[in-house]
């Protein structure tokens, strides 16, 4: 068995879209895709691309995915990569497939200069959770993660002054 990664190209859009549907049901949140994939591409390939994505093949079939972009640590002053998906096919899983998507985003991002990768797991998902701490993850449980939808982002955005706590 061959596993490797490669950088994604926009002719692996319709790919990418449905690993996104796969992990989407596998979280039990198909219901909360929302994805256009024209302006997924825009934003992936486009003149200014917001994400990255590298594509998991195992003896060159396309298994699994990481989407990841770059954040910044103020308080280390360097940058840092934020995984936003992982996903790894359920056939292919435990292949060594994630290991080898999560070993080539933190090389990417050790040559890179960036301090740390972060990312989310659903409290549920224990077999990730054991996953992520074989590899020396911690999990931060000082943090709490905060969202604005996108009705409250734009409620915001067109009315700063008047949202002030």
């Amino acid at each position: 068995m061959t596993i490797t990664t490669r950088e994604a190209t926009v002719a692996d859009m319709p790919l990418i879209a449905a690993l996104i549907r796969g992990l989407a049901e596998y979280e039990g949140l198909s219901h909360a895709v929302r994805m256009d994939e024209a302006v997924l591409e825009r934003h992936l390939f486009g003149p200014r691309p917001m994400a990255e994505v590298l594509i998991g093949e195992i003896d060159g079939s396309p298994s699994g995915f990481a989407l990841f972009f770059h954040n910044f640590s103020t308080f280390e002053g360097h940058p840092g990569v934020w995984l936003e998906d992982l996903f790894v096919v359920p056939a292919a899983r435990r292949s060594g497939l994630g290991r080898k998507l999560l070993g080539e985003v933190a090389r990417i991002a050790v040559e890179r200069g960036c301090a740390r990768m972060e990312w989310s797991v659903l409290d549920w998902n224990m077999m990730a959770i054991n996953f992520y701490r074989s590899l020396g993850a911690r999990p931060l449980t000082d943090w709490t993660t905060m969202r604005l939808d996108a009705d409250s982002l734009a409620q915001l955005g067109a009315n700063p002054a008047d949202s002030a706590a």
